[in-house]
């Protein structure tokens, strides 16, 4: 049996991406896989991710679930129709917070519980890695958890939220940008 790596230099490089508004248009408790549609340009910025070797790992709040609006196999089942369609471009792994946003939660982003979760079980460098998500609680958890965070926004967040690494408008840029980071 081959032990894991432990130095830091074999440690990966990933890509958590947000689910809805950032991968797919926010269906508000999407429960039906049939629905799933990718945005424009989705799979081509997540393809060229992937062929630079970067981990893709999607991360999500399904408050759905708590709040009894759909199932956990809901969840995992559009989840996987989105990584069908964004095929080839693999999705390595995919997390989902199924807490409400009223109750104390470790994973419901903005915390940061998903990404440190994906870190150690895929063994991720989180200073090297990027959050990708639409929403203030996306890029706040990604400054938890280390990482360099994109927004995918029209235009610039107001100044009374967190400011982002980079805000793109949409993951074609969001890619392009994250390409040319050390």
């Amino acid at each position: 049996m081959r032990a894991p790596p432990n130095s830091s230099t074999s440690k990966r490089r990933a890509v958590f991406l947000d689910r809805d508004d950032t991968l797919i248009p926010d269906i508000p408790y999407l429960g039906d896989p049939a629905r799933v549609t990718l945005l424009p340009g989705a799979r081509d910025a997540l393809v060229r991710l992937h062929d630079a070797g970067f981990l893709l790992i999607m991360v999500s709040n399904q408050s759905g679930v708590a709040r009894g609006l759909i199932t956990y196999d809901q969840v995992r089942t559009v989840n996987a129709e989105v990584a069908r369609q964004l095929l080839p471009a693999p999705i390595d792994a995919t997390y989902f917070s199924p807490d409400g946003p009223d109750e104390p939660s470790e994973t419901r982003k903005p915390a940061p519980g998903l990404l440190l979760r994906a870190a150690r079980e895929h063994n991720i460098d989180l200073a090297r890695s990027f959050m990708v998500g639409d929403k203030v609680s996306d890029i706040e958890c990604g400054r938890r958890a280390g990482c360099q965070t994109v927004r995918i926004a029209a235009g610039p967040p107001p100044p009374t939220e967190p400011s982002p690494n980079f805000t793109a408008s949409g993951l074609a840029e969001a890619s392009e940008w994250i390409l040319h980071q050390p």
